[in-house]
């Protein structure tokens, strides 16, 4: 289960070892990270984490197979969770140490910056392979996030990207050595401590208003 450290002014929020895939109970762990960061005071900023060959393969396939009848309920908390991450009030960095998947790829694309190894490891959005459409709230956030080039490539051809092209494309910010990854995010997240606190909340709000409120339309989340 995701688990949260601080060092000095940044929150580490490793997600797991495992695929660390969106069961409900990972979202509502997550989001309780969320809330002590949020309500934490001073400069303060957030980096998101993991172990092993995984930093997120996505939503919960397993789950939600079991549980059809709450498919609607869970797709508008996996909503819930890409805009609170996209207008949280402290800088976020996504340090992608390993494989990051569909709305795994698109809960990292919802932090300010990511930083991703640049050996192994992939970037996907599996959706047009998977026949999984993007929900429109999917859509909105991928589509802020990403040079509308980029996101037309990644969303119809299921490209997976190594680091180098991550980078090259815009989709990540830096591609560096194993080692690095998790360091060089914290390094990028200390540099923007101070930013912290309502008026970068605001302006992310702002930023991202059209993404935000197809994100948190709970009468029609699947479209």
């Amino acid at each position: 289960m995701p688990s949260l450290d601080r060092q000095d002014n940044v929150f580490v929020l490793d997600l797991g070892d495992g695929e660390n895939r969106f069961h409900p109970d990972w979202l509502t762990a997550v989001s309780a990270a969320l809330d002590e960061v949020e309500k934490a005071e001073g400069p303060r900023a957030l980096v998101t984490a993991a172990t092993g060959k995984f930093y997120s393969n996505g939503l919960d396939l397993d789950w939600l197979s079991a549980h059809t009848d709450r498919y609607q309920g869970y797709v508008v908390t996996v909503h819930e969770l890409f805009a609170r991450m996209l207008s949280l009030p402290v800088i976020t960095v996504a340090a992608l140490q390993g494989h990051t998947f569909a709305a795994g790829a698109m809960f990292s694309l919802a932090h300010d910056f990511r930083v991703m190894r640049a050996d192994r490891g992939f970037w996907c959005l599996p959706e047009a392979d998977i026949n999984i459409p993007f929900t429109p709230g999917m859509a909105a956030l991928i589509q802020s996030r990403l040079a509308p080039q980029t996101a037309h490539e990644a969303m119809i051809t299921a490209r997976r990207y190594g680091g180098a092209d991550a980078a090259a494309t815009g989709i990540v910010d830096q591609a560096v050595t194993e080692e690095a990854v998790r360091s060089t995010a914290i390094e990028i997240a200390q540099a923007q401590v101070n930013k912290a606190g309502d008026t970068l909340g605001t302006i992310k709000a702002r930023m991202y208003a059209p993404a935000l409120a197809t994100l948190r339309d709970t009468t029609d989340p699947l479209g």
